[in-house]
Parts: C-alpha cells; structure tokens; sequence
C-alpha cells in the first residue's frame, strides 16, 4: 500500500509541477509590457447598486475625477429599500452631463437578479466601451479608466483587471482575504496569458456591448443568480479576444468582509458557479485543487511511515520553494508583498476553509447576492 501511495505521490508532484513551473508561472515571472496607445474612445463606467447609499457616497468622487476625456457613469438603483436612489440623483443633480441613472423596479420573472439590472443598465449605455465595477468599490488612481481601456485594440474586445481588497491594518481575516484574492488572480492571469481565459472579476473588468448582444448577454445563465462577471467571460473569453491589465494604477480597491462567516457566505456563492465553467476549465481548476490537497496528505502520510522519507522530504521542500517563488513574484507584481511573511499559514488554512466550503455546497445551495 505505501508502495502505491509513494508512486502517487510522485504522479501528483508532477501535476503540481505543471501548474506551478509552466502555468502559474507563465504569468508571475512575465515582464509587464508598457502599452503605448492612443485610445481615447468614450466610455461608459457602469456601476450597479443595492442598498449601497453610503458606499456610493464616499466612492463616487473617485469615478468622478478620473483623468480621461471622455467617459459616463451608468449608475443603477437594483430596487434598493435604503437611500440609494436619493444620493445617485443628487450626483445627478451636482453632475447632469456625466451622469445617467437606470433605476430597476422589481420584476417577478428576474427577481433578485444582478444580471438583470446589469443588462438595463449595459443597454442604456451611450458608449461601445464598458468599464464595470461595484458600489462598494473605488479606483486607487485618477488613471484607472485610461490604464484599463488602453489594452482595448480592434481584436482584444474583453479586458482582465485586479481588485485587491483594501489593507486593514493587524487584521489576520483580512490578509487571508487577500491572500485568497492574490490566488485567484494567479490563476485567472496565468490561465489568460497562457491563451485559456476562463473569469475575472466583475469589480473591475471592460468588454464591448458588441460583445455583450453578440453573446446574448447574459441569457445562457441567467438562471444561475451570480456569475455575472465568471461565467460570461468564461462564455466569450477567448485567446484572441481577451487582453489583462495589472498595471498598479488599474487596481480597484473593494471593501472586504470583516467576519470569517460572510466571507465563507460570499465565497459559497461564488464557487457554486465553477459548476457552469466550460468542461475543460473545470478539469484543470479540479485538478488543481485535488493534486494540492493529495499532495500533502500523502506526502505527509508517507513521511509518519518513515517510506522514502527523504525523496518525500526533498520534494516537498522544492515543491514549497517553487510556490512560493510564484507567490513572490506575482506579489510583487500586484502589490501584495506583506503577505509573503506569514503565507505558509495562509495556505494552510486557505486549504481547510476551501474543504468546508465544498462540502458545505455538496448539502445545501448558497443564498445569491
């Protein structure tokens, strides 16, 4: 039995290897190409909200000031219950040339459907270049419109942005948080770049509308309440059309959750749209996190058996140092070197809380947004 283990262990070493060395890679240890371009289309920045007043308050100066010719702010009421349409129409007021409103009653057939108001508001759009982010969101610089639009070219019609969460200081949640984020973003970049692009993230991604009717919208899943962002990419991403941006000034900063249980909430319903991915996507995502997983648990098994123990030992220090190269690099590239320090526990626990999620959603469905 250690026999068979011990060569599965050295099967699923190579597995990690692949992910690690060739894919993840491919993206952490690439060099940022500086995009020279005149792009100076209009564009229409389209913010959906829920119950957001306060957000919208304090976040939308951000959008208002951003250092770009030409651009509109779509800003849709998602049939709130708090002020949220009072303070959009006050902005409205202080800014009516730069401003449209998309209020969304409630509607039975799509009720609670973010997908819905976002295509109300995707069609009252005055622009062919859409910049989406959420209400409780916010640019790190007046640039973020003209560093995201720049990667749009005459082929490349759908383009991948970063939102880390914002830093809160001596908060361990919230470097997990992040720590969790930097991860999908590996994986999200690399897969782009490697010419596979399977999501992004709906707080700060840019696609056409020609791109948007071209696909039907969001009618393929509108039955599945999230992905609006994941799965449509995951829909009409493809190597040629698909371009990213990690540019520092690109970044959107996002209000994290303050407890582990809303967190675990938010990341249920995310997960449970991995399930709609196209077959290939899903395969390499499983596999993944199977081959992580086994390789510790075995490598640990074997290890408290004393079988080939120093092959075992030696491979799990190269397989620790080779992640972490990866973690490193990619870190640096988006600005989130302070959780290298403590980033072997991270994983850790990162593992566990994905095992609970799992199972959580092997019994019982994730409520929607």
């Amino acid at each position: 039995m250690l026999e068979y283990l011990f060569i599965a262990f050295i099967v699923i070493f190579c597995i990690q290897f692949f992910y690690n060395f060739f894919l993840f890679s491919f993206f952490s240890f690439s060099k940022q190409k500086t995009i020279e371009t005149s792009f100076t289309e209009p564009v229409s920045v389209i913010i959906c909200a829920k119950n957001e007043a306060q957000n919208l308050i304090e976040n939308i100066p951000y959008f208002l000031k951003q250092n770009y010719p030409n651009f509109q702010l779509v800003l849709i009421n998602d049939n709130s219950h708090d002020e949220t349409l009072d303070v959009i129409e006050q902005f409205k007021l202080e800014f009516p040339n730069q401003i449209k409103i998309v209020d969304v009653a409630e509607n039975e057939q799509f009720w609670g459907s973010k997908k819905y108001a976002l295509t109300l508001g995707i069609k009252a759009a005055s622009y062919e270049h859409l910049l989406f982010t959420d209400a409780d969101c916010k640019p790190v610089s007046d640039n973020w419109i003209a560093e995201m639009v720049s990667h749009f070219t005459s082929k490349k019609q759908l383009i991948l942005g970063y939102s880390p969460y914002k830093k809160i200081k001596k908060s361990l949640l919230n470097k997990l948080l992040r720590y969790e984020t930097l991860l999908t973003a590996i994986q999200y970049f690399s897969y782009a770049k490697f010419g596979l692009p399977y999501m992004g993230v709906g707080r700060n991604i840019a696609y056409t509308k020609s791109e948007f009717f071209a696909a039907k919208g969001f009618s393929k899943h509108m039955h599945v309440k999230s992905g609006d962002d994941d799965l449509f990419v995951n829909q009409i991403a493809t190597k040629k059309n698909t371009s990213f941006c990690t540019s520092k000034n690109s970044f959107i900063e996002s209000i994290p959750k303050l407890t582990l249980k809303d967190w675990i909430a938010q990341k249920r319903r995310h997960i449970s749209t991995a399930s709609h991915y196209k077959t290939i996507h899903q395969f390499l995502l499983g596999m993944y996190f199977v081959s992580k997983v086994s390789f510790w648990i075995i490598g640990l098994l074997l290890i408290s058996f004393q079988f080939q123990w120093q092959i075992i030992a030696g491979l799990l220090l190269f397989k620790i140092i080779l992640f972490y190269a990866v973690i490193w690099s990619s870190a640096k590239k988006l600005n989130e070197k302070d959780l290298i320090l403590i980033a072997p526990f991270l994983e850790l626990f990162l593992i566990f809380i994905q095992m609970i999620i799992f199972i959580k959603n092997l019994f019982s469905k994730p409520l929607h947004w």
